[in-house]
């Protein structure tokens, strides 16, 4: 079977964030399967009660394997699940790309003081505005957004991160950075940067620049296309 990529969008997104980028790779011969994580759907009835390990299980279950090499993308907050997916399954994954995001350390988590049980984008839009996260996006970009989020759950906000396996550190992987230069990323990094800490500890990363705002798969798909698709022939 050909080479299967796994689409892991961020907060708040199904698998449909991916579609202007889902059809490119499929074009090109990969077997593209993307995924909405649990309590990711608009309709489920126990948000607050879903897990990153629900989340980790749920991605895991997408790795299809009978390919004969399989590529994960994880986006954003995504790399909280696809970290722990990689920690348990490094013999899975032939390559990780993370946009925008990076590998975390065992015991981290987002926000472990949220006790709510779901957190809407509408409390972070203004943030996300500001710092200039919706870059490049049009307007009919951003409606599109705001109709079609979902809460993301609480306990994949506040929850952490358990990592035991160092064979997941070895695993080849690129880092697309989009939202600052690739050298910043890094240097933020050794300043400890929590979230990105994890890109101290990996032994086989590529940095690829891509500068737009914090969602490429909508700012700049074809782009983002090729850069999975190169990370893909590594």
């Amino acid at each position: 079977m050909a080479t299967q990529i796994v689409l892991v969008p961020g907060f708040w997104l199904g698998a449909w964030a991916w579609d202007g980028v889902a059809p490119l790779l499929a074009d090109r011969g990969y077997a593209v399967t993307p995924v909405t994580l649990p309590g990711l759907e608009p309709d489920n009835p126990d948000r607050g009660g879903v897990t990153l390990d629900d989340q980790a299980g749920s991605i895991a279950a997408a790795l299809d394997h009978s390919a004969e090499r399989r590529v994960l993308v994880v986006h954003s907050g995504a790399a909280l699940p696809g970290t722990m997916v990689l920690d348990r399954h490094p013999d899975l994954i032939d390559h990780v790309v993370f946009v925008d995001t990076a590998p975390v350390r065992d015991g981290y988590a987002m926000d472990p003081a949220m006790e709510a049980a779901e957190f809407p984008l509408s409390e972070a839009w203004e943030s996300e505005m500001a710092d200039g996260s919706m870059r490049d996006l049009s307007e009919e970009q951003l409606q599109t957004f705001r109709s079609r989020a979902v809460p993301q759950p609480g306990r994949t906000v506040s929850g952490a991160v358990h990592l035991s396996d160092p064979a997941r550190l070895a695993v080849p992987g690129t880092v697309v950075c989009t939202a600052f230069p690739s050298t910043d990323y890094r240097s933020y990094a050794e300043q400890g940067a929590g979230f990105l800490a994890g890109l101290l500890d990996h032994t086989d990363l590529t940095y690829v620049d891509l500068p737009t705002g914090h969602w490429p798969m909508w700012s700049k798909p074809a782009e983002l296309a090729d850069v999975i698709d190169q990370a893909a022939g590594r």
